[in-house]
């Protein structure tokens, strides 16, 4: 990069090649039998999507954790419960939000098309009365961002994402290859 920091930028879809080599087919091979083993017993769990709604939370814990939220799962319930966390509410809505944005986006995906619209849609679920709600929710960002420790540069940044001017061609890809037909 001209400013002195890298950025991640990523390949275009569909990959030209994917290095299937032995180790990748031991993981997926992994997966697949977790996978198995897991439908397997959601033929005998009484009700399913309780399981379901707990993966979809713990998700949201661990993907917002990686931007530095500090939520657990029992916060979490709390909060859905009406109840007060012990925890700092702000931390737990990102969580919150974030369950909300993907149970919103899988609804939405029963009767719409997968768009940039939707897309955009999402995110301003995801970080509604949070504390990225000031900026421009719904919009492709047009500044640098990064994920690092608090205090610090971009330069330590522990990920840099793309520039914003890549921004678009990014996501006009990521939609053409999601909504592609065979």
């Amino acid at each position: 990069m001209p400013e002195g920091y890298d950025a991640f930028i990523p390949k275009p879809l569909p990959p030209d090649s994917l290095d299937l080599n032995e180790d990748l087919f031991l993981l997926l091979s992994k997966a697949d039998r977790a996978l198995a083993k897991l439908d397997g017993v959601s033929e005998v769990l009484p009700n399913p999507d309780f399981v379901v709604a707990m993966c979809i939370k713990k998700e949201a814990l661990l993907s917002s954790q990686i931007e530095g939220t500090q939520a657990s799962l029992r916060g979490v319930l709390e909060f859905e419960a009406d109840m007060k966390p012990k925890e700092d509410v702000n931390e737990i809505r990102e969580v919150v939000n974030y369950i909300q944005a993907m149970g919103h986006g899988m609804e939405k995906l029963t009767f719409a098309p997968f768009s940039l619209d939707l897309f955009n849609e999402i995110h301003r679920f995801l970080i509604k009365g949070t504390r990225g709600s000031a900026r421009y929710p719904g919009n492709i960002r047009t500044k640098q961002n990064w994920i690092s420790v608090p205090g610090t540069t971009i330069y330590d940044a522990i990920f840099v994402p793309p520039p914003p001017e890549n921004v678009p061609a990014i996501l006009d890809g990521l939609m053409d290859f999601v909504t592609r037909k065979g």
